[in-house]
């Protein structure tokens, strides 16, 4: 089995960034021929986003899509098999890169396993009992914030606002420097995203620049916080009392870039997405509504998974193999598109209905089974339901007033902006 000889598919290619820029009923009908069929062979589609003189190392033949639920499953729960460790997008990056942008996710056991080990310490259940507490409190200032204006842009001013401040908050990145870290993230994640390209077109150097510039902050509040008490993770972490339990300086810088990309951007989008199909289903929104709390947790759930906010993740065979019935060839790349299996007819009824009681839901949302499940799982459900009860309960009537704005991305399944509207109040 070789690479070389696997046929290129005619199909429709979902790592090509506009395939995802078009409208939702286009996109779901190309994933649905995806997932009759299959596992998929392509070329990458991101070729015409990097100038030929980019220093990207050799891609390779292609990839393989892979969309079926249980197809995902299975690579998932066999990370001894299906390595992580070459990044978690499609395009092969400078060794240095990968290890700078992709951190714990970017890596196999036994070095995966140390960090997660470490860096759990931010999400044990005494850390998210302050973290919940300081959701409750964000989402209403946030309210507070637009309540009087009667609009507002939903994503720049709502969803992207609440995840970013309670990862600062939970690293102890002073509140001066949010506007800083918002900025960022965007570069990173929407580089090939016409509004957060560089200038000069220079993807990599954009990236290389943006993540420098978190990683720098990153050290100087690492800095601040050695030999203090600070009850936040940066702290904890600095000034851990067994060798073990510290990062170095450049784990650390990793792992901040991973919260406040992963973290933030996805929760976001969850957010951002979760007003759009409401909106577009009041007898949804009604049925959540009348019982706020009862819903929550199936509604949440529902959202996530028809958003999918990571549309996908790769892996790379370490062993000629099998996903289904496709033979894998040792090398290959193997790219799990979460936001299809989430739309798999032979796991979920009438896929493209948004259901909030949906149950059982069991979406890869959050990843598939395995030791790179997200961790924040927890705390991201949470925020989604604290912003959802803020908005329902102050703006009840709040609704998109227009077209959303989609990110140019085949990574993130983003939205910019999103016009809003709602009847004013004190």
């Amino acid at each position: 089995m070789t690479t070389a000889t696997a046929p290129q598919s005619t199909l429709p290619n979902p790592m090509i960034a506009e395939f995802w820029t078009r409208p939702a009923a286009a996109i779901d009908a190309d994933l649905a021929e995806l997932l009759a069929v299959g596992n998929s062979f392509h070329d990458f589609g991101f070729e015409a986003d990097f100038p030929a003189e980019s220093l990207l190392p050799d891609q390779g033949a292609g990839y393989w899509a892979v969309t079926r639920h249980a197809d995902i499953l299975h690579v998932s729960k066999n990370a001894k098999i299906f390595s992580s460790a070459k990044g978690v997008t499609a395009i092969d990056l400078p060794p240095e890169f990968n290890e700078f942008f992709s951190s714990m996710i970017g890596m196999d056991d036994p070095r995966h396993a140390r960090l997660r080990r470490i860096v759990s310490a931010g999400f044990t259940p005494r850390m998210l009992k302050l973290l919940e507490d300081s959701v409750q409190r964000i989402a209403g200032e946030i309210v507070d914030e637009i309540a009087e204006r009667g609009e507002c842009d939903f994503v720049v001013d709502v969803a992207a606002r609440l995840p970013l401040r309670i990862v600062c908050d939970l690293m102890g990145i002073p509140e001066s420097q949010h506007d800083f870290v918002f900025e960022r993230t965007n570069m990173i994640l929407g580089a090939s995203d016409p509004e957060y390209m560089p200038a000069d077109g220079d993807i990599l150097t954009g990236l290389l620049t943006a993540g420098g510039d978190l990683a720098a902050l990153m050290e100087e509040v690492a800095e601040s916080k050695k030999g203090g008490d600070g009850q936040d993770l940066t702290s904890m972490l600095v000034n851990a009392e067994l060798p073990d339990d510290q990062l170095s300086h450049a784990d650390l810088a990793s792992f901040f870039n991973l919260l406040v990309v992963a973290g933030n951007e996805t929760t976001r989008n969850a957010i951002a997405w979760g007003l759009l199909y409401l909106s577009e289903n009041p007898d949804q929104r009604a049925i959540w509504a009348e019982d706020f709390d009862g819903v929550a947790s199936t509604a949440v759930e529902e959202i996530v998974r028809l958003a999918s906010p990571v549309t996908y993740m790769r892996r790379n065979a370490l062993e000629d193999t099998r996903i289904g019935d496709t033979e894998i060839a040792a090398g290959d790349k193997i790219c799990m598109f979460y936001l299809a299996a989430n739309r798999d007819e032979a796991v979920f009824d009438d896929p493209l209905r948004f259901d909030v009681r949906r149950s059982p839901n069991p979406h890869v949302g959050f990843g598939g089974p395995g030791p790179h499940f997200c961790l924040g799982a927890h705390l991201a459900r949470r925020e989604i339901t604290v912003m959802f009860r803020e908005l329902f309960d102050r703006l009840p009537d709040i609704d998109v007033s227009g077209e959303p704005q989609l990110l140019r991305a085949s990574f993130i399944h983003g939205v910019k902006h999103l016009p809003a509207t709602f009847s004013p109040t004190a």
